[in-house]
């Protein structure tokens, strides 16, 4: 199939796990067979895609923006997809069905701190393949897929490819479509059977450093907690090695790092956020990431994509749900100027 230009093609396409959170505010998140009191509840959007198109569609970005998956047939089906239409995405591929409910996440956010805990229903979810998807009539010039791990249709096993979700980003690529992927964190040694398969047809590669340090085998954070920067420098130099054809881009608390195939290293410190600003931490690394597809979409320098990333990741640290917190872009960039930066990352040797 011949590829079409890129610069023919026209906004993001984004696919995969679509979710209801219902996010629950703790005093303290309890032992077993103890009590934990929930101060209130709220509920919101959950899974990379629908987090990333909400976020694009309330920073007001000018690209058209779509949505691709496969929710219930049901209550919660219907309030993604009005939510969808109400922000302007394009709903046309985000289909319903009978076979499962829509999938939700409950939330456990504890008050002190934000940290959070999910206990997560795959639902519909885990039947999405992507076959509908015809990369070739489909005017996006970028898919981001996500999340690798947590897609039970596209983790299975591929003969040519390695998995499922590496031969759908495959067709995208076929197509003159630019891939980015994100991937769930867990606690499991299927990162290596599952993620990096995809890896080889994936343009941009966006995660956080739990996320590369299981891809790749290295051990990022030190055993005090502390960012290594020697072995996160390795883990997306790794990653590239693996297939990735263009960017890797890895953020943590403190920030965040890009590697280009070019062998250039960006780094980029996060906001200084006073403790109080922080409402909840669920949906940040969404944010990030939909802040750095702004700029590749509209073709940033790395320095200033980066900039985006930690600013609109910021943004959505001032909500307990994943997007209520998204302003528009302007406000958003202009965060540094109250909270300013952290000090800069050590590169490390």
């Amino acid at each position: 199939m011949n590829k079409k230009s890129v610069s023919a093609r026209n906004g993001l396409l984004c696919g995969g796990n679509w979710i209801i959170d219902q996010v629950k505010l703790i005093d303290v998140y309890p032992q077993r067979e103890q009590l934990a009191n929930i101060r209130s509840q709220s509920q919101g959007t959950g899974g990379a895609p629908y987090n990333v198109a909400i976020d694009l569609a309330k920073l007001g970005v000018s690209f058209p923006i779509m949505a691709s998956g496969l929710v219930g047939k049901d209550a919660l089906g219907q309030t993604i997809i009005e939510d969808c239409q109400r922000h302007n995405i394009d709903t046309k591929y985000l289909r319903q069905t009978t076979a499962a409910p829509t999938s939700y996440t409950d939330v456990m956010t504890e008050i002190g701190g934000g940290n959070r805990t999910f206990f997560h229903m795959r639902g519909a979810n885990a039947l999405w393949t992507g076959a509908d998807l015809d990369f070739a009539k489909i005017k996006a010039r970028m898919f981001h897929l996500g999340y690798l791990l947590l897609l039970d249709e596209l983790d299975k096993p591929d003969k040519t490819y390695g998995t499922k979700a590496a031969a759908l980003l495959a067709r995208a690529q076929n197509a003159g479509v630019k891939t980015s992927v994100d991937v769930v964190s867990e606690d499991s040694d299927r990162f290596n059977r599952i993620v990096t398969p995809a890896l080889k047809h994936v343009d941009y590669c966006i995660l956080n450093e739990i996320e590369a340090g299981k891809t790749t085998g290295f051990r990022i954070r030190q055993a005090d907690g502390s960012l290594d920067t020697v072995s996160l420098r390795h883990a997306a130099g790794a990653m590239l090695q693996l297939g990735v054809k263009e960017l890797v881009v890895i953020h943590f608390p403190e920030g965040g790092f890009a590697r280009t195939r070019k062998g250039d290293d960006h780094w980029q410190p996060s906001l200084n956020l006073p403790p109080k600003y922080i409402a909840g931490m669920a949906g940040a690394g969404d944010a990030f990431c939909a802040g750095v597809l702004i700029g590749l979409h509209e073709g940033w320098e790395l320095k200033r994509c980066l900039e985006a990333g930690v600013c609109v990741a910021a943004a959505s640290l001032s909500a307990p749900t994943c997007t209520d917190g998204m302003k528009r872009l302007k406000a958003v960039l202009e965060l540094p100027r109250k909270y300013r930066y952290r000090a800069p990352l050590e590169a490390g040797d």
